[in-house]
């Protein structure tokens, strides 16, 4: 298997508390898939894609790539954050060099990058500052940057969260088209379902407290994706019905956390 996630947990300990927020989490991944990983607030999804990064050790268990155990950060694994993150004393195309630039010579490293902001059309702003583009061309670019490295694996935590419908929208096309391109393998964490239903191959529904795998729902739509909403509507119902406990959970243990003012 390309990605194994072997019965995974984690415990953040703190000062006099303990907590764990990921148990026994079980995920194969194929080469070239692409996985969303879908939950309410506090189900651990964006703690697991950084254990996957190698930013964030596990407290047992452990994820192989490729047979390979990972231990640490790692070229062959691309993250795109929900910030972008980008240099802003640095233009477009410098932003997309910047990494490339340890391992190839500058013109190489420009070459690419013109490639992959070509790819998400982005071509007329190679010579723009990042506060010169909207946040959504701003992902495009951290996309775009990922993309460069060519890594095995691309990682993404919510990075349409925070824009706008219309603009989602968009983006979901051209992370469509980018996939069906590069053929890369995609682990993507989301809060939205129409989102999930859009993009991905399959989607890994968590519940909370701890976070655990609910259910593993596979959609078998062919791409680019045309289907109509009523196509996907059983899927929608599946989800909702799964997350409405866990969200009830989560409503529930804020409840019991709050005090009166006067108390």
């Amino acid at each position: 298997m390309f990605l194994s996630i072997k019965n995974v947990n984690k415990v953040f300990e703190g000062r006099g508390t303990s907590e764990k927020v990921l148990s026994s989490i079980q995920l194969d991944v194929k080469e070239g898939e692409f996985v969303s990983i879908l939950g309410p607030s506090g189900c651990g999804k964006s703690t697991l894609l950084s254990i996957v990064a190698g930013l964030v050790p596990p407290t047992d268990g452990k994820i192989l790539l490729e047979d390979k155990e990972i231990t640490g950060p790692g070229k062959e694994r691309g993250m795109v954050f929900q910030q972008a993150a980008l240099f802003p004393w640095l233009t477009v195309e410098e932003n997309v060099m910047f990494p490339l630039l340890l391992d190839m010579p500058k013109e190489e490293a420009r070459q690419k990058a013109h490639h992959y902001l070509s790819m998400v059309q982005l071509s007329n702003y190679t010579k723009h500052s990042p506060h010169e583009l909207s946040g959504g061309m701003q992902q495009r670019v951290a996309i775009a940057r990922a993309l460069a490295m060519d890594p095995a694996l691309l990682l993404m935590d919510e990075p349409f969260g925070a824009l706008d419908e219309q603009t989602r929208s968009r983006l979901h096309e051209i992370l469509e088209d980018v996939f069906l391109e590069t053929k890369k393998t995609i682990l993507f964490v989301t809060h939205s379902i129409s989102e999930s239903l859009k993009l991905s191959d399959r989607i890994v529904v968590m519940g909370t407290q701890p976070g655990s795998i609910l259910e593993i729902l596979e959609l078998d739509f062919p791409r680019p994706r045309s289907q109509s909403k009523e196509d996907l509507v059983i899927y929608e119902e599946k989800i909702q019905s799964l997350l409405k406990n866990e969200i009830d959970k989560v409503r529930k243990g804020e409840n019991s956390c709050s005090q009166p003012l006067n108390a």
